[in-house]
């Protein structure tokens, strides 16, 4: 484990393997734990990084007024941090857009992108009564005391969380702070980075569960359509959570793409 200091935040990180740079980064409501299939399976061929971002995992507490810009710019700095040149970097929903904002902000340290069952934002992905519906959600979601309090989203799975990660999931579920989470759903919804896509020019994947009922697939065909050059690959009969539903081919997707591009 690795940490860098940004605004005045500890950022941390875990850092595996040898070769091309690889970065993961973890959704909202949860941290960078669960990428642990994939930096297991990849860290023989690739050095993977992992993050949590500031107010997840064991990363120091979110500063009020913290942007996404804010997050994209601490993802810069674990990047640099590494100190092995431009990265291919990963974000799986909300982390596919703080993902997008580091390729708005800082192009030069992205080699390529995979964008995994994510937005352009809520706002930008999503039709504006859906996003009312989620913000709603989120509120009520937020509103119970904290001893009650349960950061798992509806619709993250095709068929119920896979069991060989329940212990897993519950770790991380246990270390969500509402506050943190409620900055991440928030800015989400705000969030429309669909005048970003057009300019892509790095080389992009787009990894997409069949079933995914939080981005469904007309959102991954959007960015295909928008990105030029992308490539959609959609993983069968899994849902938003398409590394832990089928890690296996999820990682073969992620190898063979990285392996191209490196």
């Amino acid at each position: 484990m690795a940490v860098v200091r940004f605004g005045g935040v500890d950022v941390s990180y875990t850092r595996a393997g040898r070769g091309p740079l690889v970065v993961l980064v973890h959704g909202a409501g949860i941290d960078g734990r669960m990428w642990r299939p994939q930096v297991d399976a990849l860290a023989d061929e690739f050095t993977v990084v992992s993050w949590d971002e500031p107010g997840s995992g064991r990363s120091g507490d979110l500063p009020s007024g913290f942007t996404l810009g804010d997050f994209a710019d601490a993802l810069a700095v674990v990047i640099e941090d590494v100190g092995l040149g431009p990265a291919q970097v990963a974000g799986l929903s909300w982390g596919g857009t703080v993902v997008l904002e580091l390729y708005r902000r800082r192009p030069e340290l992205v080699r390529s992108l995979m964008m995994v069952d994510t937005y352009a934002g809520w706002k930008g992905s999503l039709p504006p009564a859906e996003v009312a519906a989620r913000v709603e959600g989120a509120r009520a979601m937020l509103a119970v005391p904290r001893e009650e309090f349960d950061p798992t989203l509806p619709g993250l799975y095709a068929s119920g969380p896979p069991e060989r990660f329940l212990g897993l999931l519950e770790e991380m579920s246990g270390d969500v702070r509402p506050e943190s989470m409620a900055v991440e759903l928030s800015l989400m919804a705000e969030a429309d980075q669909n005048d970003l896509l057009p300019r892509i020019t790095v080389p992009t994947l787009l990894l997409w569960g069949e079933l995914d009922a939080r981005s469904p697939l007309s959102v991954a065909r959007a960015f295909r359509d928008a990105i030029p050059h992308s490539e959609l690959v959609v993983l069968p009969a899994v849902g938003h959570m398409s590394n832990l539903e089928a890690p296996e081919a999820f990682t073969a997707a992620v190898r063979a793409f990285c392996r191209t591009h490196a």
